[in-house]
């Protein structure tokens, strides 16, 4: 391998495509062993994320190849680890106190750390996600989302 292919390997979307095909990949093993109704959703999205990294993974390399030079990924990377704490906060939040009320304040949090500041945006898209989320989930497939340790005494 030139050291010309090897740093074609350390291009940053290259970095993240293989990542996501990596950890994806791992999370779809554990989806063999639910029942089909409950295990298509995950494996789809995995399945469809695996299928994403893959075309990114391609496009770079394609500028990779005709010389691009890779561009910074973020330019605020404290943004981004104020946002994977969030996540983090956030499924432990889902655990004591629920589904519902913990994506209730995530996903405004989420989207104001990423700039979007509008505070009717921010509630729109807010009511959106847990209504769409609500009809598809507990009313359409008649799955409950866990209602969190404190609620359920």
């Amino acid at each position: 391998m030139s050291a010309s292919d090897k740093n074609r390997l350390y291009r940053p979307e290259t970095l993240t495509a293989l990542g996501i095909i990596v950890v994806a990949a791992g999370l779809l093993v554990p989806t063999a062993a639910l029942q089909p109704i409950s295990a298509l959703l995950p494996a789809a999205m995995l399945i469809g994320l695996i299928g994403l990294s893959v075309a990114l993974l391609v496009r770079d390399q394609r500028k990779a190849g005709a010389g691009d030079i890779p561009e910074q990924v973020t330019t605020a990377p404290k943004r981004v680890l104020l946002a994977f704490l969030l996540i983090f906060g956030y499924a432990l939040c889902v655990d004591f106190i629920g589904f519902y009320v913990s994506t209730a304040a995530v996903v405004p949090l989420v989207a104001y750390v990423f700039g979007y500041r509008n505070p009717l945006g921010l509630a729109i898209a807010t009511v959106i996600v847990l209504v769409s989320i609500y009809t598809i989930f507990d009313l359409g497939m008649s799955r409950e989302f866990p209602v969190g340790r404190l609620w359920k005494n």
